[in-house]
């Protein structure tokens, strides 16, 4: 990629009006050129088909199209499918898309890699690169829609900011994609559709809700204590609980929503009955839903899955203090796309 050219991807209508005007083209062309990026996006400019090729020659010269491209595809024995996404500088992400029996869900990833040092992650130990620009995230979830359509003859349906990264920490290029995915001018899915997870910042999630976003706010928790949290996640340790609580409380008041928990049960670490009750303790401040997560191998030796005793009665404990809770089962650890898995390595 030539260093003196623009990602156009990062241009606004406006400043590709602007570039048009300048170069003795049509205003009228930047709208056709910003639905060919972001309404029915293309990969490359000889694809925009009702511009001229004077014109389509011209953006070519001048710019850059950084859209991801599918490197890599395994599909697992449950038909969940993982993509390494190659980027326009060589380095890969990844994506996953999981389906069910009428819907599909796409776990796009915010960074190359992540600086968070999660102990239990595989994507934390591959430290962070850099950030992902928002048509880089943008451009996940349209190749992801196409495969699932391609694949399962079914419209994409949710979006989860679960991939690689900690997306507060690439904030505004997140909040730019998930403003066109929800856009008219993009891809026009419900905000509600859309899920951001979280290592938990609470300076961050306080901005969210500032910023008013429609979006669904899921937090990785993993303990209600701190120092098994701070072990667990060096991120505690300058974010407590506290801190995470006083944020949670502001975001419902200000947005409504209501926050989901994360939680992994690890074998021995947070799987007892007293975590349990911590647990529901710390939620007593705010509505909550939470998720308790099956552990997926990432080839550390301190971590293995909760027993099926000690998982099942960390969920009826919890329910049993009527609070909402789901099991998310795990899906693709045939080809290390459960969660936790993603490392962003090629596969042969």
């Amino acid at each position: 990629m030539s260093k003196n050219k623009q990602d156009i991807l990062l241009l606004s209508l406006n400043e590709i009006k602007d570039f048009l005007l300048s170069n003795g083209e049509k205003a009228f062309r930047a709208k056709q050129i910003y639905e060919w990026l972001w309404t029915k996006p293309v990969s490359d400019f000889n694809d925009m088909t009702n511009l001229s090729k004077n014109l389509r020659y011209l953006l070519a010269d001048k710019f850059t199209l950084n859209a991801v491209k599918v490197e890599n595809m395994q599909i697992s024995k449950d038909k969940t499918i993982k993509l390494a996404f190659k980027l326009h500088d060589g380095m890969l992400v990844e994506g996953v898309l999981i389906p069910s029996e009428n819907r599909t869900t796409a776990c796009i990833s915010s960074q190359v890699g992540c600086s968070l040092a999660c102990e239990f992650c595989a994507t934390a130990k591959m430290g962070f690169c850099r950030n992902l620009t928002a048509g880089e995230i943008y451009h996940q979830v349209v190749q992801i829609m196409n495969i699932s359509k391609e694949k399962y003859n079914l419209p994409l349906s949710n979006i989860v900011l679960m991939g690689m990264g900690e997306p507060l920490l690439n904030y505004e290029n997140v909040l730019k994609a998930t403003e066109m995915i929800s856009s008219e001018k993009g891809l026009a899915m419900s905000p509600q559709r859309i899920t951001l997870s979280t290592a938990g910042l609470p300076r961050m999630i306080k901005k969210l809700a500032d910023d008013n976003v429609k979006f669904n706010l899921a937090i990785s928790l993993h303990s209600a204590n701190n120092k098994k949290r701070s072990e667990l996640m060096p991120v505690n340790r300058h974010n407590s609980l506290e801190d995470l609580s006083e944020a949670i409380v502001y975001f419902n008041d200000k947005t409504g929503t209501r926050v989901t928990f994360e939680y992994l049960l690890l074998g021995g670490i947070n799987d007892s009955l007293a975590d349990a009750k911590e647990l529901a303790e710390y939620c007593k401040q705010f509505p909550i839903k939470i998720n308790i997560i099956e552990y997926n191998s990432t080839n550390d030796a301190r971590f293995v899955r909760a027993s099926n005793e000690n998982f099942d009665q960390f969920v009826t404990f919890l329910k049993s203090r009527n609070m909402v809770v789901n099991v998310r089962r795990s899906r693709g650890m045939d080809i290390a796309a459960a969660c936790g898995q993603l490392a962003g390595k090629k596969k042969k």
